[in-house]
C-alpha cells in the first residue's frame, strides 16, 4: 500500500519510521509546511500541501496540530481515503460528529490515535475490571514545547479519559475540575474529579510541567486493587486472601503500542473492515475532555 504521513514533527516522525517497518507498505509520501523538516527525510517524496497526495496514496496518517485535524481529515474522507488522525479527533465536538458522519456515508475508515488502547499492560487487566468503584490517574510530562495549541486536558488527560470511559461504561453525573496556565496560554496542569451515575469516582491529574514522566492508573474494585504503569507496561493485582494482601505481578510482553495501532489501521484498510466504533469512542472522550475544560472555566 501507498501511505501518506502528514505532519513530520515528533509524533509524525514516529509514524514514518513505523510505516517503513511494515512489509505491506510500498511507498511513503510525507507532507509538512516546514521545508526544513522535509529535508531531513531525503528518501521520501515530499510535499508542503497535503492535497498533492490525492491520487498517490491508499491511506494517510494525520499528525498535525489539533486545529488542523478537521480540515485535513475531511479532505481525505471526502475522497474516500482512510485516515488515522492523532488524538484528539478534532478540536470541536461538532467537527468530530461531521467527520464520523462523512466516514459513515462514504464507508471510509476513520481511526483515532488513542494509543493506550493498544498498551499490553492495559489489555492484560481490562477483563479483570468489572464495576470499578474508584479510579486514580496520573499522567505527567516535562514541558513538551509542542501541542501548545490545546490544553493539557486535550493533550494528555484525554488518554486516561478514553480508558476510564472504556472501563466504567456509565454516564457522567458530575465534574469538578481545576486547571492552571503556567508556561503557555492554555492549562498546563489540570485535575478533574468525575462522578459517574453508577457511583464510580475517577480522580485524574495531568501535567506537562513536571520534572519527571509518569503514566499510571490505579483501579479499585470490591475484591481487588489494580496498579498499572502505561510507560513501563507493568501491572500488579492486589487481592485480600484470609485477611492478608497478596500481590500478583502480571507477565506482560512489551510491545510498542503505536506500532500495534498503526498495524491495526493498515490491516483494517487492507481487509476493508469499516466500523465507526473507534471514532465514536474517540468522540466520547473528546466530549468529556471539553466538559472538563468547561468546568475549569467556571468561576
Amino acid at each position: 500500500m501507498k501511505v501518506g504521513v502528514i505532519g513530520i514533527g515528533k509524533l509524525g516522525s514516529i509514524h514514518l519510521r513505523i510505516y517503513k517497518e511494515i512489509s505491506d507498505v510500498k511507498n511513503i509520501y510525507i507532507v509538512d509546511t516546514d521545508p526544513a523538516k522535509l529535508a531531513q527525510q531525503p528518501d521520501a517524496e515530499s510535499f508542503t500541501d497535503y492535497r498533492n497526495l490525492l491520487g498517490k496514496v491508499d491511506l494517510v496518517s494525520v499528525a498535525v496540530p489539533t486545529i488542523n485535524h478537521f480540515e485535513i481529515a475531511q479532505f481525505f474522507l471526502k475522497n474516500k481515503i482512510p485516515v488515522l488522525v492523532e488524538k484528539p479527533i478534532t478540536q470541536k465536538l461538532s467537527e468530530a460528529e461531521k467527520l464520523i458522519k462523512l466516514a459513515s456515508s462514504n464507508k471510509t475508515i476513520l481511526s483515532v490515535g488513542h494509543v493506550e488502547r493498544y498498551n499490553n499492560a492495559y489489555l492484560a487487566i481490562k477483563e479483570t475490571v468489572k464495576k470499578p468503584l474508584f479510579i486514580e490517574c496520573h499522567r505527567l510530562s516535562p514541558y513538551p514545547n509542542r501541542s501548545l495549541d490545546i490544553s493539557v486536558v486535550l493533550d494528555l488527560m484525554i488518554h486516561d479519559l478514553d480508558i476510564i470511559l472504556d472501563l466504567v461504561r456509565a454516564e457522567v453525573s458530575r465534574i469538578e475540575a481545576k486547571g492552571v496556565k503556567v508556561l503557555s496560554n492554555k492549562e498546563d496542569i489540570a485535575n478533574a474529579r468525575i462522578t459517574f451515575k453508577n457511583g464510580c469516582v475517577a480522580n485524574i491529574t495531568a501535567s506537562r510541567i513536571s520534572a519527571k514522566k509518569e503514566r499510571k492508573i490505579r483501579i479499585f474494585l470490591s475484591h481487588c486493587y489494580i496498579s498499572l504503569d502505561f510507560a513501563e507496561q507493568h501491572a500488579e493485582i492486589y487481592k485480600k486472601i484470609k485477611n492478608q494482601i497478596t500481590k500478583q505481578s502480571l507477565t506482560i510482553d512489551k510491545e510498542e503500542p503505536l506500532k500495534k495501532e498503526i498495524l491495526d489501521f493498515v490491516s483494517l484498510v487492507k481487509n476493508n473492515k469499516f466500523d465507526t466504533a473507534d471514532c465514536i469512542r474517540a468522540k466520547n472522550a473528546l466530549k468529556l475532555a471539553l466538559d472538563i475544560e468547561k468546568s475549569m472555566s467556571v468561576k
